[in-house]
């Protein structure tokens, strides 16, 4: 998934008066009998907690929540309107459990279509555009979900009623959490003692917000939990617990209308934030954010157990290892150093583990936000401890920083599956099926580093390269746009990926193609023998993998005929390729009518290009569990993204590839009829049909003589004619899936994917 459009972007600011508002505690003790309450001077504004509770039987869960206020307008008398939102997780260490709900009130499309509207969408315009359809309906993507009804907001004291949700400060100064989420079976009902008194933060309680807030900050980093949580359907009780309570709000500076762009693009915010409660009754809190290469903000505040701070400056949090998402496809730090040599604190913090990520629409597509653990020394003696952080405004601005991610994962699971120095399981693995005595048996005597060379090594010189590697999303997206977890078939990324460059390397081969993803091609590097080999040997290498996963026979079975589906045409595609399409294009140039001849080519673009990519998010629905009708219509989707693939391959063949990934005018060179050819034959008048035609057979080399033939092409309009042909079968069949999907983040990167490939440069 991408970059939300509504995320926050930088903008130019007016000067900002020196003050600060009227109700900020300026100097001396935080009253949070009166600055818990909402204060009618923040443009933005949150209350926040996190906690680690004991439950019955012993099992540990850790919790968060933040309950956000943002200002939307006033009205000309003064009253303002807000957008409110929750968003919390449960999480269980142990089972390496983590769920997420975020819901938001009914102002939230029309808060992104100003956001929108004023120039803060993404930097690709087609994220921009795939989110304002969803908008305009009034809706907003899952799995963010819209209150059932209106926010409740207490006047003169601090409660908030939303969605079933709800947070309060008592008379005695306690806190009431209530949390709700139905669809997943999960909630808890907390009362928060306080153990410290507020905590400034900062050295004056005044921190940088993202969009350049100036936000005023406090917390009470310990306070004894006690309640109950739900989990899975399960109630339990508190018997230990501790939590953690944050309070930020902000007013948001004066706004030009333009955005400062940086190099066409402005440049990202992001921000760190640590919460830690040592041992020893110590409570650490960090927060780093960054624009850029600038710092706006770094420091970290150490509470000792009798609740005195000390503020430190130039913490520095560096990334051990990172993790990313099979979901969103962002990376993510999961481990660090936390170093702040003044405060003489050194400690290594780690992930509970790894997949604790937020998905949401809200913060660009989401963020991580972790339960921790921490150790190392502070003031020269050991210390340990627990605790949560968060990583915001990670994030890619465009489909093309999005598909390298996406490539990235892909390739790391194909290295997975044909390692360049294989150990004996991958070996009967490849010669048979791993596990089984007959595929030992069978491996017996094989030269493993022979094999693999000659096998995984002429595959993986084609991947390693890179690729655009859409076939193993689509899969996996399909997954979870119909409602399925994509995380439980990670084991699927590779299958897509193989099947379709195996095609490739067989199809260099016989079409005498030199260059493929920017090197040679596999039968220049390996020779024609191995090439053979090693393409055919990747269709059967990628076999869907139905036997590690818990499925119906009957999905089983259809899997497999979606998978042979897709072999057959791809196949069939090929041979009418080979075949050519000499009398079809020939009558064409003599008739100028082109029907029979675009017909044609169409049926082989479809035959090895659309079906496969239609079954495979076929197969990615029959997974995530999708209804008939949606598993057709994603299938038709794909199929129909496939053809406009190839029908823009056949043009960018002529308008030339980003970065020479392969030659412009190669085509021309091999006198091969494409869509472009077939509609220039159907354009031209009948010399110049003819002229065209006569030089096509004869496979030109000379670079000029190919230029004047695509500028011929190019002025008949045929290259237009091709990417609105491709267009045209994209939004049909877009019109006919969009009824039959709920609102999603993925079904929002799948409408933004469509306009990629139309728009594509690569």
């Amino acid at each position: 998934m991408l970059a939300n459009p509504c995320a926050d972007a930088v903008l130019e600011l007016r000067p900002e008066a020196d003050e600060n508002p009227p109700d900020w505690p300026v100097s001396g003790a935080i009253d949070a009998a009166l600055h818990d309450l909402p204060h009618a001077s923040s443009t933005l504004e949150w209350w926040y907690v996190n906690a680690h509770l004991e439950v019955t039987g012993g099992r540990e869960v850790s919790l968060f929540a933040a309950f956000f206020r943002q200002l939307i307008a006033r009205s000309e008398d003064g009253v303002p309107r807000y957008a409110h939102s929750v968003t919390w997780a449960l999480c269980e260490p142990a089972a390496r459990s983590y769920k997420s709900s975020v819901v938001v009130d009914a102002a939230a499309p029309e808060l992104g279509l100003l956001k929108l509207q004023a120039g803060l969408g993404a930097a690709d315009s087609r994220l921009s555009n795939a989110l304002r359809e969803v908008l305009e309906k009034g809706r907003i993507p899952g799995p963010t979900r819209l209150f059932a009804g209106p926010a409740t907001v207490a006047e003169g004291e601090l409660r908030f009623e939303l969605d079933g949700n709800s947070f309060r400060r008592l008379p005695s100064g306690d806190y009431q959490l209530e949390l709700r989420d139905a669809q997943q079976h999960m909630s808890c009902s907390l009362t928060l003692r306080p153990q410290k008194p507020p905590i400034r933060f900062a050295s004056d309680g005044v921190v940088s917000g993202v969009a350049n807030e100036r936000m005023f900050y406090y917390f009470i980093p310990r306070c004894a939990a006690t309640g109950s949580v739900l989990i899975e359907g399960e109630q339990a009780s508190v018997g230990v617990g501790s939590a953690w309570y944050d309070h930020e709000f902000g007013v948001a500076p004066q706004r030009k209308p333009a955005l400062r762009a940086v190099n066409g693009s402005a440049p990202q915010t992001s921000w760190r934030w640590v919460s830690l409660q040592l041992e020893d009754g110590t409570d650490v809190s960090v927060y780093i954010i960054t624009r850029g290469e600038s710092v706006l903000d770094n420091w970290t505040v150490v509470t000792d157990p009798r609740g005195q701070r000390q503020v430190f400056g130039g913490a520095q949090l560096r990334p051990l290892r990172t993790w990313r998402s099979s979901r969103s496809f962002v990376e993510y730090p999961i481990a660090w150093t936390l170093d702040v040599p003044r405060a003489e604190l050194s400690l290594q913090i780690e992930a509970a583990f790894p997949d604790q990520e937020v998905l949401t629409i809200i913060s660009d597509p989401g963020f991580w936000e972790g339960r921790v653990d921490a150790s190392g020394t502070l003031r020269g003696g050991r210390a340990s401890g627990r605790g949560w952080v968060e990583c915001k405004g990670f994030r890619f601005e465009d489909m093309d920083g999005f598909l390298s991610a996406v490539g990235k994962e892909v390739r790391a699971a194909l290295e997975r599956v044909l390692p360049l120095e294989p150990e004996a399981e991958q070996i009967t693995a490849w010669v048979g099926r791993s596990g089984t005595s007959r595929s030992r048996s069978a491996a017996r005597g094989v030269d493993a580093q022979l094999l693999a060379d000659h096998l995984a090594r002429p595959i993986r010189e084609m991947t390693d390269r890179g690729g655009k590697a859409w076939r193993s999303y689509a899969a996996l997206a399909c997954i979870d746009v119909v409602g399925g977890d994509s995380r439980k078939f990670l084991h699927w990324l590779a299958m897509p990926e193989l099947l379709h460059v195996g095609s490739l390397i067989v199809d260099d081969v016989e079409d005498r193609s030199t260059i493929r993803r920017g090197g040679p091609a596999c039968h220049v590097s390996f020779g024609e023998p191995c090439a053979i080999n090693a393409g055919s040997a990747a269709y059967f290498l990628a076999e869907p993998p139905v036997e590690h996963d818990d499925l119906a026979a009957a999905d089983k079975l259809r899997i497999y005929q979606l998978y042979f589906e897709a072999m057959r045409a791809g196949h069939a595609g090929q041979a009418l390729d080979l075949g050519g399409c000499f009398q079809a294009a020939s009558a064409a140039a003599k008739t100028g009518s082109s029907e029979a001849l675009e017909n044609h080519i169409l049926a082989i673009h479809r035959l090895k290009t659309a079906v496969p990519a239609g079954s495979l998010a076929r197969i990615g629905a029959v997974l995530g569990g999708g209804t008939s009708e949606q598993v057709e219509a994603l299938g038709e989707f794909f199929e129909a993204l496939g053809l406009a693939f190839q029908i823009m391959d056949d043009v960018l063949n002529l308008r030339g590839f980003e970065n020479g990934l392969k030659e412009r005018g190669e085509d021309i060179r091999q006198g091969k009829v494409t869509l472009p050819i077939a509609k220039a034959l159907g354009r031209l008048p009948a010399e110049e049909r003819g002229r065209l035609w006569d030089t096509l057979q004869t496979q030109p080399q000379d670079p000029q003589v190919i230029e004047r033939m695509i500028a011929r092409i190019e002025a008949a309009g045929a290259l237009d004619a091709c990417v609105s042909s491709a267009r045209e079968l994209v939004n049909k069949s877009w019109a006919e899936l969009d009824a039959l999907l709920p609102e999603s983040q993925y079904k929002l990167t799948f409408r933004a994917f469509s306009a990629f490939i139309l728009e594509r440069h690569y």
